[in-house]
């Protein structure tokens, strides 16, 4: 097996709590079904998971093009992706979370879809912050890089598919408690610096084979 039964269970759990801490895709979701539009909330949700995708194939080919040049730029990346981590922290705990202006009703579910997929892709920040996360699972002894992105990219897409579609159909009913709680908004905002935060700590403190 390309990837590890062990790292994949260690890696199962952290997907999971980045699929939970709030960002652009889940506000974008969000805002669908806070429009009262469920269908295109889970439509907005399977257009950002597409441009997960797209994001991971991305950075799995540049990262085993790296790899297999210079093993030294491996560890590079690893310490770019720690500061990226950090910044996003203190950023994340700065700034008050926003719909911002692609928070729009959708017309119907294929617009949603392209423009979620475009909020995704269009976001240079995505394809940072997976090549600042998933390099700390991959293990280039094993095989594909590639392969091992894939495998890793497809368990955050999916469970990022699962859990901001639920978002969005919810926020009908939640009637925006989420956005309009100031409260509620800061927990929110505490919670994602906390993750970003102890994913940097983890990314510098281990190493790799």
């Amino acid at each position: 097996m390309i990837v590890d039964p062990l790292t994949l269970a260690a890696f199962l759990p952290a997907a999971l709590a980045l699929n939970l801490t709030p960002g652009a895709d889940m506000m974008f979701c969000l805002a669908q079904g806070l429009k009262g539009n469920r269908r295109a909330a889970v439509a907005a949700s399977a257009g950002v998971s597409a441009g997960v995708m797209l994001n991971i194939v991305l950075a799995g080919l540049g990262l085993g093009a790296l790899v297999a040049a210079s093993p030294n730029l491996f560890a590079t990346i690893r310490w770019i992706g720690v500061a990226y981590l950090v910044w996003l922290a203190i950023r994340t705990l700065r700034s008050p979370h926003e719909l911002g202006a692609s928070g729009k009703a959708m017309k119907s579910p294929a617009r949603a879809f392209r423009e979620g997929f475009l909020v995704n892709v269009s976001n240079p920040k995505v394809i940072l912050f997976i090549l600042a996360f998933i390099p700390q699972f991959v293990d280039p002894a094993r095989g594909s890089v590639l392969g091992q992105f894939l495998i890793f990219g497809s368990v955050i897409s999916i469970g990022g598919f699962v859990i901001n579609a639920a978002v969005g159909w919810f926020a009908v009913g939640l009637g925006g408690v989420l956005v309009r709680s100031q409260r509620t908004e800061r927990l929110l905002r505490y919670l994602s610096a906390s993750v970003f935060g102890l994913l940097a700590l983890k990314l510098a403190t281990e190493r790799h084979a």
